[in-house]
């Protein structure tokens, strides 16, 4: 097993190097520029379509605006925003907070980029009215055959980062926080989601989109309204907080003792790597769940553009500042990722802190998990067919119980490199293809200002 554990350090730290962040940041960076940062341009435009007032019922697909955000968002509010911000901070320090806010900033446009590529290339069988999409299908359509290879690539990692990122690391976190909060053997924990599991992915996309309209807006109020009472109990910290951030994100060390020394490749690394872990900006898996989406490519950019606002700006700076208030990420007593979030949240609400976590570390981890088996899905069907499917799913639904018994570091470094692989054939397929989008959204812009949307 220390050999596993070696291996994947190795194997997640050549991924995550800075050639990952410059890549991310730099594709964010072109593709805001590019096309003048719709993320402020269009950002009440990108509401008003996410509040349905421009559905039209002749548009191709098989759900809502609004189920397929909460499908995607299902999939990135997860443990990256509970465990993935614990880890940034006590890795990185403080200052790795600013770096996961410009990530989110920037990635807002990667993603308008990645999910309106994949609707102009979805396919749809007119058969059963299936829709398959994604960075796969986007490559296959718009670039042509001389770049199969990064379809296949990209199916093949896709693939793989369900069964890691988007499987195993979420019931490891489950079975962690249950054993810690209700002394739930990790097992039994495994056992019972696998089951769920599988009932749930029986249904398909479109039961995926019911179940992800209900859980999301119930797992977020949930946390939102016990993070936002520590932060309102101790208000006074909050500004000195944001200012402790913003600093040690450039001097590259952590003020608090225990880990100063942190270099400044460390915090940006750190940041940028929690950041994308959370909200999958360049990954391209939202699209796979946004192409199902009753809607125009540029209309469903814009929607799928709120996913990091929601879940890095918003959601893990709620988790950042709860951590920092309570001064638990600098003496985390063996604790690492879900559970040191469950203590701090115990400092002001006591067991009942402590069960208010892992109620929404449960949520949060399933909602991920029924979502990335829809993206292991799009991957399975691109190189194999639709008819390997069910044995996808009894395969992943395992991986389930998998990830229930193993080590947090190894299911981590293995989430991180399969998840950062993704990004390389993807974002090349978006560099590539950014003029016919500009295109796309130049004609959109004119039709929107002459009111023919």
């Amino acid at each position: 097993m220390e050999g596993l554990n070696h291996f994947s350090e190795v194997f997640a730290g050549g991924v995550w190097g800075l050639w990952m962040v410059f890549l991310l940041f730099g594709a964010g960076l072109y593709f805001s520029i590019y096309f003048f940062f719709p993320q402020l341009r269009l950002f009440k435009h990108s509401i008003d379509i996410t509040a349905g007032k421009y559905d039209k019922p002749e548009d191709k697909g098989e759900i809502s605006h609004f189920q397929a955000l909460c499908a995607a968002l299902s999939a990135t509010i997860g443990l990256g925003n509970i465990a993935g911000v614990a880890v940034a901070i006590t890795a990185g320090g403080p200052g790795a907070v600013f770096w996961m806010w410009v990530a989110g900033f920037v990635g807002m446009t990667t993603k308008f980029t990645s999910i309106s590529l994949s609707l102009m290339y979805r396919q749809v069988d007119e058969k059963t009215g299936a829709v398959h999409g994604g960075p796969m299908y986007t490559i296959k359509g718009g670039l042509g055959k001389a770049f199969y290879p990064l379809a296949i690539a990209f199916s093949i990692f896709t693939i793989l980062g369900s069964f890691g990122g988007g499987n195993m690391f979420q019931s490891n976190q489950m079975a962690s926080m249950l054993k810690t909060s209700m002394a739930i053997p990790e097992w039994a924990t495994g056992v019972f989601f696998t089951i769920l599991t599988g009932i749930v992915l029986i249904g398909g996309i479109k039961r995926i989109g019911k179940v992800a309209e209900k859980l999301v807006p119930t797992m977020v109020v949930i946390y939102f309204v016990g993070a936002l009472g520590i932060l309102f109990m101790n208000i006074g910290q909050v500004p000195g907080l944001l200012m402790q951030i913003i600093s040690d994100a450039f001097t590259g060390t952590a003020a608090v003792g225990g880990f100063a020394g942190i270099v400044f490749k460390d915090v940006v690394v750190q940041g940028v790597r929690r950041a994308v872990f959370s909200n999958e900006a360049g990954l391209g898996s939202a699209a796979m769940a946004h192409s199902a989406a009753k809607s125009s490519p540029v209309q469903e950019g814009l929607v799928g553009m709120l996913g990091p606002l929601i879940d890095t700006i918003v959601v893990c700076t709620l988790t950042a500042l709860v951590l920092l208030i309570t001064g638990v990420w600098s003496k985390t007593g063996g604790l690492a990722g879900s559970e040191l979030t469950a203590s701090a949240f115990a400092t002001l609400y006591g067991d009942f802190g402590i069960y208010m976590v892992a109620l929404v570390v449960v949520l949060f981890a399933f909602s991920s998990i029924i979502s990335w088996s829809y993206y292991g899905e799009q991957g399975v069907t691109f190189l194999f067919g639709a008819k390997y499917i069910p044995t996808y799913r009894v395969v992943f639904t395992s991986f389930v119980f998998i990830g229930a018994m193993l080590k947090l570091s190894t299911v981590l470094n293995f989430s991180d490199a399969f998840l950062g692989l993704m990004v390389v054939p993807n974002l090349i397929a978006n560099v590539m293809l950014t003029p016919k989008l500009k295109k796309e959204l130049k004609t959109y812009e004119a039709d929107l200002k002459a009111g023919k949307v």
